[in-house]
Formats: structure tokens, C-alpha cells, sequence
């Protein structure tokens, strides 16, 4: 029987494009939502659906205990659709207190039930400036606090971070790469359904080649492809 997965941030970018790769490997998988809405699409995907807010403590407790999961994937975001630049300076707030406070209820509850494996998403445009490309060793911006917060939570239970490039694609607001570091969100959807059974606790650089980072570890280790696309 395989282990149950946990996919936090499910009805986001990321997360409805990994829900499709899970139930087609037969992942047994519950995915959160805030959203009644939401929860009616994914379980169109094929996955178990829950109304929660990872700010309840309480109420996430208690999906923990009831569905017990073996793998938690973190998607969570709070970000406006196509980064509406109007929207962005209180969408940033947010975003950094789900990434520092969010991220500890979240690893919290997972721990509470051994949760054996976590999968994080981070960013790869974070980097303090310097040569590039970039090294997943090399140091991040100081001021990109609540990513530095997500990424030490998440390794400290031995978990795995994925440094996403800038999001294009299917649900995402942007049809063609942005400039810089770019990842199609399919590739950034395998990478971390591929983490599930590849690779070692640490960070990988997950975006298209292009000079800004390095993705030879993830290459490596999770034998991940920029160019993978789920065919519709």
C-alpha cells in the first residue's frame, strides 16, 4: 500500500498540476484548500479535498490525526493571480508570515503524526548578489526573511526545499517564461513529485537553464527535466 501524501496549497499553480501526477501515479492523497470552492475541483482531480487554514492551529491538528500522512508537500502561497502589481506590496506581507508562521503550524502538525518526508516550496530568485549562476550553497538576500525562515524549518526536520524559478503556464497569469530564472509550473509540479522518492534532505535549484542558477544537483538527484510537460 503506498504512504499517504499531505499536499498543502493543493488548489494553487503548483499544487493542482502536481494533484494530476500524484492520483496518476495512485498516490492515496489529501490536498487543502481554503476555499469550498476549490475543494469541489480537486476532488474532480481525483483527490481528497479538506477546508482548513493552515492558521488554525486546531482544525490542522486535526486533519493530521485523522488522515495520518506519511509525506507532507508544502505549496503554500498567498499571492494574487498573475502577480497583480497593485496587489503585490500586502500580498508580500502575507506571503512572508505564511511562510514564517504558516510554515511552523504546518511542520508542527506533521511532526505530531512522524511524517517521514517533507517537500517545501521555495523560491531561486532570493539569492544575495553575486556570480552567477547560482549554487544552492550560495547565500540568500538577508532581506528575503520569510524564505530564509521556511527553507531552516524545513531542513531542520530533514526535509526537502525546492527553489522554484518565476512561474509560467497553465494557471499561473504568464503563457511565456518571465525574464530571469524561469520554471514551466508542469516542471516544477515533477519536481516535487519526484522528491517524494528521490533525493536527500537539502535544497535544489528547480528552473530552466539560463545562466541565473544551477540545476545540476537536481538533474542529478532527482533525474529532473525543465522541459517535462503533462500531456492533456
Amino acid at each position: 500500500m503506498k504512504k499517504k501524501i499531505l499536499l498543502a496549497g493543493a488548489s494553487g499553480a503548483v499544487g493542482q498540476r502536481l494533484s494530476r501526477l500524484l492520483v496518476a501515479d495512485g498516490w492515496p492523497v489529501v490536498g487543502t484548500t481554503r476555499s469550498e470552492e476549490k475543494a469541489a475541483l480537486l476532488r474532480s482531480i481525483g483527490i481528497e479535498p479538506v477546508v482548513v487554514d493552515v492558521f488554525d492551529v486546531a482544525s490542522l491538528n486535526h486533519v493530521f490525526a485523522e488522515f495520518r500522512p506519511t509525506i507532507v508537500i508544502h505549496q503554500l502561497t498567498d499571492l494574487p493571480p498573475a502577480l497583480d502589481p497593485a496587489k503585490m506590496p500586502e500580498a508580500l506581507i502575507r506571503n512572508t508570515y505564511l511562510r514564517e508562521v504558516g510554515t511552523r503550524n504546518l511542520l508542527r502538525a506533521a511532526m505530531s503524526v512522524g511524517v517521514e518526508r517533507v517537500i517545501a516550496q521555495s523560491i531561486a530568485f532570493a539569492y544575495a548578489s553575486g556570480p552567477t549562476p547560482y549554487a544552492e550553497d550560495a547565500p540568500l538576500d538577508p532581506s528575503s526573511k520569510g524564505v530564509i525562515s521556511l527553507e531552516e524549518q524545513v531542513l531542520s526536520v530533514g526535509g526537502i526545499v525546492l527553489r522554484y524559478g518565476k512561474f509560467y503556464g497553465p494557471g499561473t497569469g504568464f503563457d511565456s517564461p518571465p525574464a530571469g530564472c524561469a520554471v514551466h509550473v508542469d516542471a516544477a509540479a515533477d519536481a516535487a513529485c519526484r522528491a517524494i522518492t528521490q533525493g536527500e534532505s537539502g535544497i535544489y535549484n528547480i528552473a530552466e537553464d539560463g545562466g541565473t542558477v544551477q540545476t545540476d544537483k537536481a538533474k542529478r538527484e532527482l533525474s529532473w527535466d525543465a522541459d517535462f510537460r503533462i500531456n492533456e
